[in-house]
């Protein structure tokens, strides 16, 4: 323990103070009006169920002086945010949150949705807590301001035309030249409006356009404004949970559960409108109270937020918010206020929060996305990758003696199984996909399969998402592809995904066998401990591909027994195929029944059954 005389040593000035252990690491960072004082008091009274804990590790003191609290309380969340101390109240990693993002570095910007945050030069709204409501808004969006959806930093596909997407209203063709600068970015405009909760500005704006159209007698543009008018309306009605004298705000509340985490809910409401709800967890070692979570959350919240509103609602627990008012005030370069709600819609509204906050199984689901960052967390350290590997793409070979090979692909997205972007392949690998020259060869099926994989990608490329020919799962781009098996199959999976490579795709394999994971450029397979999240994700992802490999292969092999033998049998058609397989259960019950058990089949008559008892014997089975 620090001894008394070197704790009085200690500045009695506003500031930030650092207890570090023996091996140097940062375990707890503070911010008080008197480092002297406030260090003083963690060693007398301990304050929280970890007070203990921390005092008998602490080695040294380091001490930072402001000029006032508002800056001690900013500098403490910079110091958190960059040591990650273990005694701190921390908002969880969110790197499997859903942003929207704006590529402001290019000449017509782009708006899309990701979950990556790394790219200074783009303007990025969120963290969101619900994937689909993003991908909602982002269609609302795309009709009133009809920005383009091609990928790149120049706009237009390959074919040098405008695509479906100018034809349809949703987008005015920069790559053709039909719109100027200016004028898409007065739409991108619209949409940073939009996010940033200026529906009204927006309205007022759209309104302006119909009228001066319809003045001008631009009837069909005047049209267009008003259907683009009703899909604002129509979005924000929806969303709708108070007046337009609410205005706009953030309700905020907070949940202490029992085992060192905490959730907090944030209502963004927007001229009236509940713009989203965000649920986060903490952590919470120490044990702090709600109001300590409170205000670590705050701070931590809004320094990566685009925008703070001039009103949060918080709950009555959090006291004395004058300091944090001010570092948010400097924050926002204008005023902030927090309050609590007393009564009303505000206050109704606060209680709706801390509902959700107290609900324990979305407390159990945050824990369950929790372990999901930190298994994305290990592979991307493990791997060395650049980025964390939010889409994972497996593929699995499924044959049996050379006969009907299928792959599998499956998806992870955020390290849960994205089951709309599942796909199947049927392989023929061979001369023009001639069934009478296949090989049962794994490696050259691998390289059949991924080659088509990429080449669906760049058809992908050209065809706009509003077309009935775009296929999502095959248009994006992934961070890794496992390959399941070894470096057979990893050197037939280099050799077809040579272009996915160029862009930055990471593709790796793993061995059933013991676990180990094949890498391009390295020699000897990396084996990770099979305790470590990071290894449990990608056998989960592999195992997920060998089921679905071999479901769609007992499909296809049960598919071709009743084609080659029941399809082909005179006078069974689809009626009587059907009875046959609902009395017997399965083809292979068919071809084993005797002409009694035919013709006790329902429908089918003695002359049939015993023509088709014929027919199934003359095959030789």
């Amino acid at each position: 323990m620090i001894p008394a005389d070197r704790r009085r040593e200690l500045p009695d000035e506003p500031g930030v103070y650092l207890f570090r252990n023996a091996s140097g690491r940062v375990i707890y960072v503070g911010k008080a009006k008197s480092i002297r004082k406030r260090v003083a008091s963690h060693f007398s009274n301990p304050s929280t169920r970890a007070g203990s804990d921390l005092l008998g590790m602490i080695d040294h003191i380091e001490a930072l002086v402001v000029h006032t609290e508002a800056e001690a309380l900013l500098a403490e969340q910079n110091f958190i945010k960059q040591y990650k101390p273990r005694f701190n109240i921390r908002l969880r990693d969110d790197k499997s949150y859903p942003y929207i993002a704006i590529s402001l570095d290019e000449d017509f910007p782009r708006v899309y949705f990701t979950r990556e945050r790394h790219r200074r030069d783009r303007a990025y709204f969120g963290p969101y807590s619900n994937a689909k409501r993003v991908r909602s808004t982002l269609e609302v969006l795309g009709k009133v301001f009809m920005f383009r959806s091609c990928d790149g930093p120049e706009p237009g596909r390959r074919s040098g035309s405008p695509c479906l997407d100018y034809y349809i209203k949703r987008c005015e063709a920069p790559c053709v030249g039909y719109v100027s600068r200016e004028e898409y970015r007065r739409g991108i405009d619209g949409v940073i409006d939009f996010l940033s909760g200026r529906y009204k500005e927006i309205e007022r704006a759209l309104k302006r356009a119909m009228k001066q159209a319809s003045d001008e007698q631009r009837f069909e543009d005047a049209a267009r404004e008003r259907n683009r008018l009703r899909a604002v309306h129509s979005l924000l009605e929806r969303q709708r949970v108070a007046n337009d004298s609410v205005g706009t705000l953030d309700a905020i509340a907070v949940a202490v559960g029992d085992d060192a985490d905490a959730n907090a809910q944030v209502f963004q409401i927007r001229d009236g409108v509940l713009s989203d709800r965000q649920s986060f967890y903490l952590d919470n070692e120490a044990g702090g109270s709600i109001a300590d979570v409170a205000e670590a959350f705050i701070l931590q919240y809004y320094s990566s937020t685009m925008m703070i509103p001039p009103l949060l609602i918080v709950q009555r627990e959090l006291e004395d918010t004058t300091v944090l008012a001010e570092a948010l005030t400097a924050r926002r370069d204008a005023t902030v206020e927090i309050r609590a709600a007393e009564r009303g819609d505000k206050r109704r509204i606060l209680e709706l929060a801390e509902r959700n906050a107290l609900d324990q199984e979305k407390l159990r689901s945050e824990r369950r996305r929790q372990q999901r960052v930190e298994a994305l967390d290990g592979l991307q350290q493990a791997l060395g990758l650049d980025t964390v590997p939010l889409r994972i793409e497996c593929f699995d070979i499924s044959t049996l003696m050379g006969t009907n090979t299928v792959a599998s692909m499956v998806v992870f997205e955020g390290a849960a199984p994205k089951k709309s972007d599942y796909r199947r392949f049927k392989v023929w690998v061979g001369s023009e996909r001639d069934p009478s020259d296949r090989a049962p060869d794994d490696f050259a099926a691998m390289e059949e399969v991924l080659g088509r994989r990429f080449a669906r990608w760049e058809r992908q490329r050209d065809v706009s998402p509003h077309d009935k020919e775009y296929d999502s799962s095959f248009a994006a781009l992934p961070n890794l592809v496992v390959i399941d098996g070894g470096k057979g199959q990893l050197s037939a999976g280099l050799r077809a995904l040579q272009g996915f490579r160029d862009r930055g795709v990471v593709v790796v394999s793993l061995a059933k066998r013991i676990e180990e994971l094949f890498i391009p450029g390295r020699a000897a397979p990396l084996a990770l401990a099979h305790d470590t999240p990071e290894l449990q994700l990608l056998q989960r992802v592999r195992d997920e591909a060998h089921r679905f490999a071999i479901t769609h292969h007992r499909q296809r092999r049960d598919q071709a027994m009743t084609t080659s033998i029941l399809d082909e049998l005179p006078g069974v058609g689809p009626a009587r195929k059907r009875a046959l397989l609902t009395h017997f259960g399965s083809p292979d019950a068919i071809l084993a029944a005797s002409r009694e058990e035919l013709e006790a089949v329902p429908g089918l008559s003695g002359k049939l059954a015993g023509r088709l008892y014929r027919e199934l014997h003359k095959t030789g089975v």
